[in-house]
């Protein structure tokens, strides 16, 4: 009995502890500014550092890779929904196959904070890109890039970045029908609003 009594006070411990770190990690999920949690909304504003979509067939990149979001803290989680995401000057770099038309399509996108590994993540959802490709030798016409993708906030530089280790960090990914979609991308944060030119931390 004083073995069963041991092992079961171990086991709650145990359990208590790992409370503790799910805890922390859900408390570390936050948008703050300046190290203080954000309590009301806020709009945060960007333009891509770099940003490419490999598709099979073609690798496209915007010159012109903008975003605006709106944010807040619900329930002890960060969260928000992207609501503009104009893209402009895309090209494939190819001859072959040439962007007739792009656009970011059944906006607005939810958007989360999640802790991974101790790390803070950006995860997109309902992501939808509609991509018109032209060309006489080109076979891939119109598609649809859609799903969902993670980027890890870096806080120091107040940047989020997308590639495929960070999609398989938070278990996200995009398709092109079944064929998967790599997607590279260094997007600053900027607060526009309230806590203009205050850092903004995930």
């Amino acid at each position: 009995m004083k073995t069963r009594a041991r092992t079961l006070v171990l086991a709650l411990v145990a359990l208590v502890a790992l409370s503790g770190i799910a805890s922390a990690a859900a408390n570390a999920a936050v948008w703050k500014f300046n190290g203080t949690e954000l309590t009301t909304t806020e709009t945060a504003v960007g333009a891509a550092i770099s940003s490419k979509l490999t598709i099979p067939g073609a690798t496209t990149e915007c010159e012109h890779f903008l975003y605006n979001m709106k944010i807040k803290n619900s329930s002890g989680s960060g969260k928000g929904e992207i609501t503009e995401l104009p893209l402009y000057e895309c090209h494939t770099g190819s001859e072959i196959c040439t962007v007739k038309s792009i656009a970011a399509e059944k906006l607005p996108w939810p958007t989360h904070l999640t802790t991974v590994s101790g790390k803070d993540y950006i995860v997109i959802e309902d992501v939808d890109v509609n991509i018109d490709y032209s060309g006489e030798l080109c076979s891939l016409g119109r598609v649809k890039v859609s799903g969902s993708a993670g980027g890890v906030i870096n806080n120091e530089e107040e940047t989020a970045t997308f590639n495929k280790t960070t999609l398989e960090a938070t278990g996200t990914s995009l398709k092109v029908g079944s064929s998967s979609v790599e997607w590279t991308g260094v997007f600053p944060t900027e607060p526009f609003e309230k806590h203009r030119e205050e850092r903004l931390e995930g």
